[in-house]
């Protein structure tokens, strides 16, 4: 029972030191922040401007679907549609999503389009060094063969030596003689 508690906290442990874990925990800090940040912005600023035209505050444009709309001890009697606070929720969805696509996806795929260039181009590179090798070493080949080089493959030799015929004896012709 020991191993398997000490297996369950040790599978525990290494799921929460992954990589990805780690780095959702701060994606979700970070986005709370930054929701904080969205909210001042429409509260602060798209809510005024929009106010110029109405109401100061965004979210009290309501309208009533069944009259009379107005409290009565507390209570609001009819029914009230609060339009204003949906969209006042869309615009601080549209300006987040605005900023999260220029600020960080935008930028983030021109890198990455980068760098596979920049892969493709040094691969590319790549593949022309190794095909000039080989041309380079083709061309050695051609060379010695057109010079009459030494055959190449096992036991060729270069044709001089103890019996190669090759050389002048006492003849005096360098020719073999049968008798």
């Amino acid at each position: 029972m020991a191993e398997k508690k000490e297996s369950l906290l040790g599978g525990f442990k290494a799921f929460l030191m992954r990589g990805n874990v780690i780095d959702l925990a701060v994606a979700v800090v970070v986005g709370a922040a930054f929701t904080n940040i969205v909210n001042s912005v429409v509260k602060g600023v798209i809510n005024p401007v929009v106010g110029a035209f109405g109401t100061k505050d965004l979210e009290s444009y309501s309208s009533c679907l069944k009259s009379p709309c107005k409290m009565v001890d507390g209570e609001m009697q009819g029914i009230q549609i609060q339009w204003g606070l949906v969209l006042s929720a869309v615009l601080s969805f549209l300006i987040t999503a605005a900023v999260v696509y220029f600020l960080m996806v935008l930028p983030m795929a021109k890198i990455l389009a980068k760098r596979a260039a920049h892969d493709k181009a040094k691969e590319g590179v790549q593949e022309t060094m190794e095909i000039s090798e080989l041309e380079v070493l083709k061309e050695i080949r051609d060379h010695l063969v057109a010079q009459g080089g030494p055959p190449s493959g096992p036991g060729a030799g270069t044709g001089r030596g103890p019996g190669s015929g090759g050389g002048t004896g006492p003849g005096g012709t360098g020719a073999h003689s049968t008798f």
